[in-house]
């Protein structure tokens, strides 16, 4: 057989696999609730992987595979977890709701947490987001620069809160 027949066969094997989900490079910080999700992602994937493994047509080999990769990246996360428990609130920390009022007046109330729990709709924002690095260390009456692409926006911190 010739080596170029080798080849196309290890290409056609590697399209099958699904891409590796990219780990974030900054600090696995997460809420207790944040971890209990991601320990509940990992049991949920396991499960699947164990519902599918039995069988054989493609489609199912596929989405093994996906499954798999899904299960290596929750595995890691769940790993590098570093639980961060606030308890004071005189400044903001990773698992703080926080209210700030912008400079046109809208208020607005959010808690800062994980990359994987994040949820802008659900008021849930990743602490390494430009918003959770303006607000990560304010305290009650402090004005910040959130740099956001639209523009600059200085807002002002009018509450921390642990719930």
């Amino acid at each position: 057989m010739s080596r170029a027949f080798v080849n196309e066969d290890n290409a056609a094997a590697q399209a099958d696999q699904p891409v590796e989900r990219q780990v974030s490079a900054q600090p696995n910080y997460v809420t207790p609730s944040g971890f209990t999700q991601l320990q509940a992602r990992v049991a949920q994937l396991q499960v699947q992987h164990g519902q599918h493994s039995d069988k054989g047509d493609q489609a199912d080999k596929q989405r093994i595979a996906d499954i798999e990769r899904d299960l290596r990246y929750f595995k890691q996360r769940v790993q590098s977890a570093q639980v961060i428990v606030p308890t004071s609130t005189d400044q903001v920390r990773i698992g703080h709701w926080v209210t700030f009022v912008d400079e046109h007046d809208h208020q607005q109330r959010v808690q800062l947490v994980g990359e994987d729990q994040a949820d802008a709709a659900s008021g849930l924002i990743n602490w390494g987001s430009p918003l959770g690095r303006a607000l990560l260390g304010a305290k009650t009456g402090d004005e910040v620069v959130w740099n956001r692409p639209i523009g600059d926006l200085t807002i002002e911190v009018i509450a921390i809160a642990l719930d």
